[in-house]
């Protein structure tokens, strides 16, 4: 997915979520890897109840490589 398609993704229906994806995706897009840039995509097809709740800690997130990119996303770890 091209750029300009992943900054739109990021565009969500929740401010919670846009103030988390936005800035991820203008300064640490670019240098992840290409899988973990997969991984990032596969994470914006998620719906916003569920996003918020893994983002805000409120449920697990089932599937380890989405739970990296949750992590990595809240600025926990460095890509």
């Amino acid at each position: 997915m091209n750029i300009a398609r992943v900054r739109w993704a990021c565009r969500r229906g929740m401010l919670e979520l846009d103030v988390l994806f936005q800035p991820f995706v203008e300064n640490q897009y670019e240098q992840l890897s290409s899988k973990d840039k997969n991984t990032f995509v596969r994470l914006l097809k998620g719906e916003d109840p569920e996003l918020f709740a893994w983002f805000m800690g409120h449920k697990e997130c089932p599937d380890p490589e989405l739970a990296d990119m949750v992590i990595r996303v809240r600025g926990r770890a460095t890509p």
